[in-house]
């Protein structure tokens, strides 16, 4: 039992920013409750974070019932204690929009989004227990302006910026906090991982390798978005940037859209322009 100790429901666990962040905040002495659909991946976390610091288990988000006895589960060992839950889980597909598959994308929406309603639904009553407590989701850079190529996944990263702007509201009737964090290229499994559906888009390990050095869009370490969960729940900031000069995309996008469309604009076409030619 963990009943004395902070705690942390992560989704997507197993590797990159969930499993950075499950580290990090089992470091810092908190129970840590780890989930994902990726069970190999889930394996070894209990013998790097002490097995006793933490409990793992398969789930998926985007099944309310699994998602439901997840959180029974994880209440058990805290006697029902919830300090942070960390809506962290998503996938991507990439290439124009009537090139992904429609199934493809509603997968997408199911996991960025309903996964985020699911556990949000089932976690809050032992939010409202909690003082203090911190309901907080992965965004993304690609919520400050919708991005081409990637069109429903940052769609998804909208609502959930959104829904962190209004539960931050709402649930301040109950003493819970809201806030997400909008990380930009992080070196992580789903940039490897996610297919590209559109003939001559360069891949996500293009994106990689040709990622600058310096900027708001200079590849950063998973540990850079748990450093960043940290900081959330104690600080009282509701969008938190990684890194953070992402924060210009949103200012700018508030003062001149028109800018922001035209600069993507132009880099569609150089895009289209270069898969003709080849």
């Amino acid at each position: 039992m963990a009943e004395s100790s902070q705690s942390i429901f992560i989704t997507g666990a197993a590797s990159g920013m969930g499993r950075a962040t499950a580290v990090l905040f089992a470091e810092k002495g908190w129970f840590v409750g780890a989930f994902d659909v990726d069970e190999e991946g889930l394996e070894t976390l209990p013998d790097e974070l002490g097995s006793e610091r933490c409990v793992t288990r398969r789930l998926d988000v985007t099944d309310k019932s699994d998602y439901d006895a997840a959180v029974a589960e994880f209440a058990r060992h805290t006697g029902g204690r919830l300090d942070l839950l960390f809506n962290n889980a998503g996938i991507g597909h990439a290439g124009w929009f009537e090139d992904v598959p429609y199934e493809a994308t509603l997968r997408v929406v199911q996991v960025n989004l309903v996964g985020v309603l699911n556990g949000i639904h089932a976690a809050l009553p032992l939010l409202k227990n909690t003082p203090n407590s911190l309901c907080f989701t992965t965004s993304s850079s690609s919520a400050t302006f919708g991005m081409p190529g990637i069109a429903v996944y940052s769609a998804t990263k909208h609502a959930l910026k959104g829904l962190t702007e209004a539960l931050s509201v709402e649930f301040s009737r109950y003493g819970v906090r809201a806030a997400d964090v909008l990380p930009g290229l992080i070196d992580t499994p789903i940039l490897l991982s996610t297919p590209v559906h559109s003939a001559g888009m360069p891949s996500q390990a293009d994106s990689v390798n040709k990622a600058p050095k310096r900027g708001a869009f200079r590849l950063m370490p998973p540990e850079s978005v748990a450093e960043a969960v940290w900081s959330a729940y104690h600080g009282d900031r509701l969008h938190w940037y990684v890194p953070h000069g992402i924060v210009w995309l949103d200012r700018i996008k508030a003062l001149a859209p028109r800018f922001l469309r035209n600069r993507f604009s132009a880099n569609v076409r150089k895009l289209s322009r270069s898969r003709d030619s080849s």
